[in-house]
């Protein structure tokens, strides 16, 4: 018979000993097939989040770069140099 008290659930800290056994206890109540079904459902979804925020973030990269060019380019247009307006930043 397994030991009772897993240290897996002894790491110091009660509210995530607590949550980690009750995450366990909510696959624990579910049928083995289902239980694992779910838990490849669930990294797959955090990953399609995963990814989304990866492109998000590439795309704000991008925009940025874009923006410092369309800048430099508004101030050449307008006869100024642009180390004149980038030392009174926000």
């Amino acid at each position: 018979m397994q030991e009772t008290n897993d240290s897996r659930y002894h790491t110091g800290n009660a509210l995530c000993d607590t949550l980690r056994f009750l995450n366990d206890a909510a696959y624990a109540v579910l049928p083995r097939d289902v239980a694992h079904r779910l838990g490849e459902f669930e990294k797959n979804l955090l990953g399609s989040i995963r990814w989304l925020v990866e492109k998000e973030i590439q795309w704000i990269d991008e925009s940025l770069a874009a923006s410092d060019r369309l800048r430099e380019e508004w101030q050449r247009g307008a006869g100024r140099a642009p180390s004149e307006t980038q030392g009174s930043g926000i």
